[in-house]
């Protein structure tokens, strides 16, 4: 078996290795445009933060390594320019001698990933332009701030790899500004959740300008001021992050099916609509596992999933992929962020009977060196008690929190299934109630009438409208509020009708939702709690 792989990073490589470990005797050869395989993608903001000290950390494998551990062949600096599918052959051009040859195959695979997008604006070629998608990009800009020319940046594009590379600017003492031409920053993330990290980042010195759009960079020879739709912004460097565009226009007449973004379709079997033709990673496009639509998934964990299954399935097997749910984790200044499966928004167009829950929880035993919190937002059908999403932020260790959700997800679970799991505990790592399950505990008893309160979504949104605000704190920290020390509530309050509208607020909703149940058992039938407390929202009294 001839088995001829286009392309060298993520996918390429882990459906290469596998191909060969499992049957050494295929015929396996990559192709691949760059001088470098294998390099770590996720890993270039932090090569320009020196958090990353050296080049080479960034390379997972050489050509020539990777051909001595895996008996692959590597051809490096060749770009293939067509595909035959009737002859099964491929041409490329040899970038160091500028000849074309012609390559064999009984088994294509497409890899071939995806470059950032260059937006056609004036100046986007000046020195200081960079953008972020090889260990060229990175170690460039790692080299002008050593050399002391960025003294302020401004990042396109508020996305992970955008903030990851704003936070590193920010920690080498670069003023850094973000603009996104999206209402908001974090695509994916509930529009409350991005509104917090948006002034989180602030106060660590990183300004955020949404629906600011990038109409210009300025500059005679080198980048000195940005133009955007609302100012002009000093720079010494621009960053752009505004996406990328899948590597298929080489794909062109040959029959294979691509999506809306030009992304190639594949099934579960990572195989095309033409016999022989499979695609993996950042240019194919797949599914999504809860609601089976076309989901686009440029992650380095979603290419090496994919290059595994269709590594085995070439060998003989009939492997599936599931799918994706979106999961996503980022690490920002003093906070990181992490998310999966459906929004709010998202799940009500798929047709769920959407309830929503948001707490703010200990991440780990509070009496413990370094406990902080966790802002949860998780997200279930009302009917059927299954699990859809979550997102979450805080300091500590948030991929545990998604990944939980994950498994839940992808089981298929209900909050029933998932309410006492016998999660790991010690004082260091956890709660004794993790707050996984503390927060579908507040989810459960929201759907079954245990607690009646509003999300910061529907605060936002005037829901409470016509409630008097009562704090519910520990002491008095709502100005202008009424005050109820929950711990000396022991019968009726004289100043509160029994079906007067109040709206209970603590910090962190708590001590809001006890109270609640006090005041329940005195008859009081009118009253709601805000969820996420004073920690979360900002009240208007």
């Amino acid at each position: 078996m001839n088995v001829l792989i286009i392309g060298g990073v993520a996918a390429g490589t882990k459906a290469a290795a596998k191909l060969k470990r499992d049957n050494y005797h295929a015929q396996v050869t990559i192709l691949t445009k760059g001088k470098d395989i294998s390099y770590a993608g996720c890993g270039l903001p932090y090569y320009v933060g020196n958090v990353i000290e050296n080049r080479e950390g960034l390379i997972v494998n050489t050509p020539e390594r990777f051909s001595k551990l895996t008996g692959v062949e590597v051809l490096t600096e060749v770009e293939v320019t067509k595909v035959n599918p009737d002859k099964k052959e491929v041409e490329a051009l040899d970038l160091k001698t500028g000849k074309t040859n012609t390559y064999a195959y009984d088994k294509l695979v497409i890899a071939t990933g995806a470059d950032p997008i260059k937006p056609p604006i004036d100046g986007i070629h000046l020195k200081g332009v960079y953008f972020m998608r090889t260990p060229e990009d990175a170690i460039s800009l790692r080299q002008s701030i050593e050399a002391g020319e960025i003294k302020h940046a401004v990042v396109v594009g508020g996305g992970f790899i955008g903030l990851e590379v704003a936070e590193n600017l920010a920690a080498q003492g670069i003023r850094v500004s973000v603009i996104d031409m999206t209402p908001q920053i974090l695509p994916g993330f509930e529009p409350e959740i991005a509104n917090y990290v948006e002034n989180h980042l602030a106060n660590h010195g990183i300004m955020t300008f949404t629906e600011t759009k990038l109409e210009a960079i300025l500059g005679d020879e080198k980048v000195e001021k940005v133009k955007t739709n609302r100012r002009v912004m000093k720079a010494d460097a621009v960053i752009i992050s505004i996406g990328i565009r899948p590597n298929t226009a080489f794909l062109a007449d040959t029959g294979i099916q691509l999506a809306g973004n030009k992304a190639i379709v594949v099934n579960e079997h990572m195989e095309t609509n033409i016999k022989d033709i499979y695609a993996v990673g950042d240019c194919a496009i797949v599914s999504n596992m809860l609601t089976g639509k076309e989901a686009y998934s440029p992650m380095g964990s979603s290419a090496n999933i994919e290059g595994r299954i269709l590594a085995q399935n070439l060998n003989g097997k009939s492997i599936s992929y599931k799918g994706v749910l979106g999961t996503a984790v980022a690490k920002l200044p003093g906070l990181n962020v992490a998310k999966t499966g459906l929004t709010e928004d998202a799940a009500k167009a798929e047709g769920y009977d959407v309830v929503a829950a948001l707490t703010v929880v200990d991440d780990k035993a509070h009496y413990y060196p370094g406990a902080s919190n966790f802002i949860v937002k998780m997200i279930a059908d009302r009917n059927t008690k299954k699990l859809l999403g979550l997102q979450v932020i805080g300091p500590g260790a948030v991929d545990k929190m998604a990944d939980i959700a994950v498994m839940a997800i992808s089981l298929n679970a209900t909050l029933y299934d998932i309410k006492d799991l016998d999660l790991s505990y010690a004082p260091p790592f956890s709660t004794a109630i993790h707050p996984f399950t503390h927060t579908v505990n507040v989810l459960l008893n929201k759907i079954n009438g245990e607690i009646q309160s509003i999300t910061p979504r529907e605060y936002s949104e005037g829901k409470a409208e016509g409630y008097k605000v009562v704090d519910a704190s520990i002491r008095p920290s709502i100005s202008g509020a009424a005050f109820i020390d929950l711990s000396k509530v022991h019968e009726e309050l004289p100043q509160f009708e029994k079906d007067e509208k109040l709206l209970l607020v603590c910090t962190k909703g708590k001590r809001a939702y006890m109270l609640q149940k006090r005041l329940k058992s005195f008859g009081y039938t009118n009253t709601l709690v805000l969820e996420g407390g004073t920690f979360f929202n900002e009240l208007s009294l």
